[in-house]
């Protein structure tokens, strides 16, 4: 029977990594923001409603200019909340379709950077958390996309707090030392989903 587990993260903290060591081990897993970004593909309702909502957020080749659409929502939680309600709905429907593929016995990660915001929690048989100080995960995103720091801060600031997702998690992993080190709590983590999986009762949503 399968695990179906909800790993999230402050962007950052390294949650796509801990999402490949998953798959790495034998998980299904199922990339939200992957999907997002095939639900506001143009041709979609969710490109309609969006573009209907914020017509600037759209490029020169015809598609969303995320970049311009993160501008308006991580400056407005009523915006931010707009784009959810658009946009949710529908990675679940493909998130559904995804986990349809997974075997009989496999665990099935879905990857969601909102999962205790959105709710998605409550559909999972377990969660894990990915952690990492505050300043390691400015700098991780700094190096990588050249974000301003005061940029980071408000999209950090927009999503929960990592206490309180400490909290709520089954599992936190933190990523704050070495690759080394964290393959190794990866493994750790799969290795007791794994002895969950036979008792699982839980139907799917």
């Amino acid at each position: 029977m399968k695990l179906r587990v909800g790993l999230t993260g402050g962007i950052g903290a390294g949650k796509s990594e801990v999402g490949a060591m998953f798959a790495a081990l034998g998980a299904l897993v199922i990339d939200a923001d992957e999907l997002a970004r095939e639900a506001v593909l143009p041709g979609t309702e969710g490109f309609r409603k969006i573009v209907e909502r914020w017509p600037h957020a759209v490029g020169a080749d015809g598609t969303l200019d995320r970049a311009v659409l993160a501008q308006f929502v991580f400056r407005d939680s009523n915006a931010r909340d707009e784009l959810n309600a658009i946009v949710h709905p529908e990675v679940r429907r493909l998130g559904r379709e995804r986990e349809a593929s997974a075997g009989p016995a496999q665990i099935v990660v879905h990857d969601v950077p909102l999962l205790f915001e959105a709710g998605f929690a409550r559909q999972c048989d377990a969660t894990v958390l990915v952690t990492a100080d505050a300043q390691t995960r400015v700098e991780r995103i700094v190096a990588r996309s050249g974000l301003d720091p005061a940029e980071i801060e408000r999209r950090m600031k927009a999503q929960i707090d990592p206490e309180r997702a400490r909290e709520l998690a089954d599992y936190t992993i933190d990523n704050d030392g070495t690759v080394g080190a964290l393959r190794e709590a990866v493994r750790d983590v799969f290795e007791d989903l794994m002895a969950r999986v036979p008792t699982v009762s839980r139907s799917t949503a």
